[in-house]
């Protein structure tokens, strides 16, 4: 099935992309974004219970998953991908996880599904690896905002951000509905045009609640927490059951030192 919301011709992403979006995210645009994203993250993560926390792809030096209550939290990254200060838990596409099915509570997306040729595949293994009633976290690009503008003009370049495929929340939640999620909450940020000018954004400052209570559809990035539904035949596991597996047979489970945020 073809879905047309959002940009359905973009290019594919190519591996060396995710190391030019870490690069990005230390630059002024990227760190004004990304204390946007920890600032929501820092919201939502708490309110999301259980025995697992996982985050798919790391594109960032920081830990996102710091707010989270969830004690074991781990990172799977890809091998192209590289690392920086974050220590993953394993190497891993996306699309193939080497974890159990119904094992993890919260899975955390941020970005990881931009710069994936099959997002799709990747939710599609963020449902498998859920817990009924489980939640994933989606951190995106909004196609349809002053950011989606300025892709449209800098994508050919090939850098970071704009080398991504942004996707529209109408496209995501389409896919989640699919999969048999209900979006629990949606959330967009980030109204100021992406502009590197610390003098000229400060000024812009406005936008962002102006933004949020006029054009929420507009902000330049988007938020989504998503709960994995079951059929009402299906059996559910017990909550209870401390002992759930997270990591396949085919590989070992992480130690606590390959933690990515246990200090």
């Amino acid at each position: 099935m073809r879905h047309n919301n959002g940009h359905e011709g973009d290019a594919v992403p190519q591996p060396g992309a995710r190391r030019l979006q870490r690069a990005w995210y230390r630059l002024t645009l990227g760190r004004w974004l990304l204390d946007m994203e920890r600032a929501q993250l820092a919201e939502l993560l708490p309110n999301l219970f259980g025995y697992h926390a996982l985050q798919i792809g790391s594109l960032t030096d920081a830990d996102l998953l710091a707010s989270s209550r969830i004690t074991h939290r781990v990172v799977l990254v890809s091998e192209l991908e590289g690392t920086g200060t974050i220590i993953p838990g394993a190497y891993s596409r996306p699309d193939a996880l080497p974890v159990a099915t119904d094992s993890v509570d919260v899975v955390l997306l941020a970005h990881t599904l931009e710069f994936e040729s099959d997002p799709h595949g990747v939710l599609r293994e963020a449902e498998r690896v859920l817990i009924p009633e489980g939640h994933v976290v989606i951190l995106g690009f909004n196609p349809w905002s002053l950011w989606g503008l300025w892709r449209l003009v800098l994508m050919r370049r090939g850098r970071p951000p704009w080398c991504g495929r942004f996707l529209s929340l109408l496209r995501i939640k389409d896919w989640l509905a699919l999969l048999g999620f209900e979006v629990v909450t949606q959330r967009a940020f980030f109204f100021r045009p992406p502009l590197r000018q610390p003098g000229v954004m400060q000024r812009l400052g406005f936008m962002e609640t102006w933004g949020a209570r006029t054009w929420p559809a507009w902000g330049g990035a988007y938020l989504i927490v998503a709960k994995k539904r079951v059929a009402t035949l299906t059996p559910i596991k017990p909550r209870w059951e401390s002992a759930r597996r997270l990591v396949t047979a085919r590989m070992p489970e992480a130690s606590a030192g390959q933690m990515s945020h246990d200090d």
